[in-house]
């Protein structure tokens, strides 16, 4: 039997402002996600007296943790991976103190966690930030913010070093390049010599992190998140092959300076190339060589790129922009079905970085229907994630070394790209429509007593 390593983490990941809620409960300040209601991709829209949106209270998350917790760990989870919403514990973002009411609730979910023994792996900043930092400061264009998120991971350190040892420091980073606002806190109208220097306060802002974790938590792991964004050549042309090789460094760009502690040469060209000047320091430069322990990532399709222009203006407008691969089918959301490129890009990072990586997002998403007697049969899902599973695997077989895998959405979820409660990943079904209707009632489906099979048998039960 085909087996994971014997310490491999399972479980599943979700985010603070896709689960939680109560947006402005003890003390709470606005974050980017709450006024962007229709999703990351969606406008700004300013918060006024008695609106709402469909976050504002989500899953509720922060009122029944316990109860969904008991749920996860009915599956068997070893891990579960979540978010701190930062404006929970600086409401504005610069405050010289923390909000106490905020950091008290991480105890309370970490505590039951424990309980469970459950390890928590905890995105510091998870597509959002302080409102009142946008406001006051231009988000991640002001290298003010470096200092401000550094006194909010050094103050989430010290508080749980005894509970957390697994960090990452941004969730998804390249997804900065598509969406600036979820990403950085600019507008989508910046231009990309403005984009970068964010990017660059944020890499900066992520190396101090990494030296905080080390110093306060010296037994603590921390990571990167990245955005697993693999595409291939649409043809074997040699202009698509390298038009493929240039693609792929647009993301493998926020892992390369991650984890080597540098700006690589081809990144260099392009910003002489774009006549992009960045303001870089000294101490930039010291502070950039805190490496990750290990490299996290999601995964959800590959897609493919071409040199041919004409193609390239029929993509545009579809996830990322990718044009389809005539080889693959696609969910109902147009996202193409790829367990070979989950294997090939394990080892592609394995390849390029040689640290331990961990699969922490990886999901499909769906319409479920709840049948007369209460199932949901989402055999759909189950298909996905074992063939997904069989190509970690294979990947573990061929030398990759992987931590973990934590499904994305273990429990239905507010969609991070539309806001919908229509576009379902989890295993647990929650009572509760796009427009907000519903029992937030939870249930299990089909798939949810597939992935206790799984775990209990350390993947022994997957189907080749």
């Amino acid at each position: 039997m085909k087996t994971f390593p014997e310490k491999f983490l399972w479980g599943g990941a979700i985010a603070a402002n896709q689960v939680e809620g109560a947006y402005q409960e003890a003390g709470k300040g606005l974050s980017t996600s709450d006024v962007q209601p229709q999703g990351v991709f969606g406008p700004v829209i300013e918060r006024v007296t008695g609106d709402h949106g469909i976050k504002d209270v989500a899953i509720d998350f922060y009122h029944r943790y316990p109860e969904d917790i008991t749920l996860f760990a009915e599956m068997g989870f070893s891990c579960l991976r979540v978010s701190i919403a930062w404006t929970r514990i600086f409401p504005n973002g610069d405050e010289e103190l923390p909000n106490e009411a905020g950091l008290a609730f991480y105890d309370r979910l970490f505590d039951e966690l424990a309980n469970h023994g459950i390890t928590p792996l905890v995105t510091l900043s998870h597509y959002e930030m302080p409102w009142g930092l946008v406001k006051q400061y231009d988000g991640w264009g002001s290298r003010k913010v470096i200092g401000f998120f550094e006194r909010y991971a050094r103050t989430v350190f010290t508080r749980y070093q005894k509970k957390v040892k697994l960090w990452l420091t941004f969730n998804e980073i390249n997804m900065s390049l598509h969406a600036p606002m979820t990403g950085v806190g600019l507008p989508e109208t910046s231009s990309k010599a403005q984009v970068y220097q964010a990017i660059h306060h944020q890499l900066v802002a992520s190396a101090l992190a990494v030296k905080a974790c080390h110093e306060i938590v010296p037994d603590a792991k921390i990571g990167n998140m990245l955005l697993g964004g693999l595409v291939y050549p649409l043809t074997c042309k040699p202009a698509d092959v390298f038009k493929a090789l240039q693609e792929n460094r647009t993301w493998q760009f926020f892992g390369d300076v991650q984890c080597r502690g540098a700006y690589p040469g081809y990144m260099k060209r392009y910003f002489r190339d774009n006549a992009i000047v960045l303001d870089i320091t000294d101490a930039d430069l010291a502070a950039l060589r805190h490496t990750v322990d290990f490299i996290s990532f999601s995964y959800y399709m590959t897609g493919c790129v071409t040199a041919d222009e004409e193609l390239n203006k029929q993509a545009r407008g579809n996830i990322l922009s990718m044009v389809p691969n005539p080889h693959l089918a696609a969910s109902e959301w147009g996202w193409q079905i790829d367990p070979v490129g989950l294997r090939t890009l394990l080892n592609d990072l394995w390849d390029r970085y040689q640290k331990p990586l961990f699969i922490v997002e990886n999901g499909f998403g769906a319409k479920d229907k709840v049948e007369a007697d209460g199932t949901i049969q989402d055999d759909y899902r189950i298909s996905y994630l074992n063939d997904h599973l069989v190509q970690v695997r294979e990947a573990i077989e061929d030398g990759v070394e992987v931590m973990g895998y934590t499904s994305w959405g273990p429990i239905d979820l507010v969609s991070a790209s539309k806001a919908e409660l229509s576009k379902r990943y989890g295993f647990i079904y929650v009572d509760r429509d796009d427009n907000g209707n519903g029992s937030l009632a939870r249930s299990r489906k089909k798939s949810f007593y597939w992935y206790k099979k799984v775990i209990a048998s350390n993947g022994a039960s997957l189907q080749e």
